[in-house]
């Protein structure tokens, strides 16, 4: 009998455990949209932790543009994105199973800038921010889901391209998928040619690309930029500030 107790009690004790953890459980995931932190509470926060350095640059919103590969998540829901990886409906993938960069873990904007989702169908997704495109698709999952929490991010960035053209070993067409600089640029492209000079000119074209560009509701945007760089004198460790980031659609032209 008092082995039968000990066993009873250790049991009882045990559950009581696992209904706490599983009560808990359910009270995380409810509060996760509650419990959101203000873009100010982040920014003191941060400057705390630098030791009040100023204000630090902020990179621009993403937006999205076609043949990106989006990550749509439903929170408890798992993903609703629909790709090769990820059908419609069919077998799941084999556990462990390493999913390929890209389409693997999610789908992709199509050339009519639509993006394939579960419950809802094709949405058309270019030109919004990821932020933007969460609180549009809460609201179209509202009608399949109570209060849905939902998680948008970009796997992989193809809509943003620069172009290198001119005197240098392998000009093209190359993907802006991390910030780049020119000079940055120019090496992936193999660097100078033999018969490069040192004067490069960017061009830089409004695009849809860029969040929160100033553009007129009377006309469309054509505010063509060009910026000057002499790779010489950034050599020469003269006017370095000149070697700028690029923006998509930039064209990088070595003369």
């Amino acid at each position: 009998m008092k082995t039968f107790s000990i066993v009873t009690h250790k049991c009882f004790w045990a559950v009581i455990g696992a209904v706490f953890v599983m009560a808990w459980s359910c009270w995380a995931a409810e509060s996760g949209s509650d419990a959101a932190v203000k873009d100010d509470l982040k920014e003191k926060y941060r400057q705390e932790v630098l030791g009040g350095k100023g204000q630090s640059p902020k990179d621009q919103e993403y937006v999205i543009g076609y043949r990106d590969i989006l990550y749509v998540e439903v929170y408890g829901e798992g993903s609703m994105a629909i790709g090769p990886s990820n059908p419609a409906q069919g077998a799941p993938s084999a556990e462990g199973q390493d999913l390929q960069r890209g389409r693997g873990a999610g789908a992709e904007v199509g050339v009519d800038g639509r993006v394939s989702l579960r419950h809802i169908g094709d949405v058309y997704v270019v030109g919004m921010t990821l932020k933007q495109l969460a609180e549009y698709l809460s609201k179209l999952y509202g009608a399949v889901f109570s209060e849905p929490n939902v998680i948008t991010s970009v796997v992989q960035s193809n809509s943003r391209q620069y172009t290198v053209m001119g005197q240098v070993k392998t000009p093209g067409l190359f993907l802006l998928d991390q910030p780049l600089t020119i000079v940055k640029a120019i090496a992936r492209a193999g660097g100078l040619s033999e018969w490069a000079k040192s004067d490069i000119t960017v061009i830089r074209q409004g695009n849809d690309l860029v969040a929160e560009k100033e553009k007129s509701s009377n006309k469309p945007v054509k505010n063509v930029q060009q910026f000057q760089f002499d790779y010489d004198d950034f050599v020469a460790g003269k006017n370095v500030e000149k070697n700028i980031q690029l923006e998509p659609g930039d064209v990088v032209v070595v003369h």
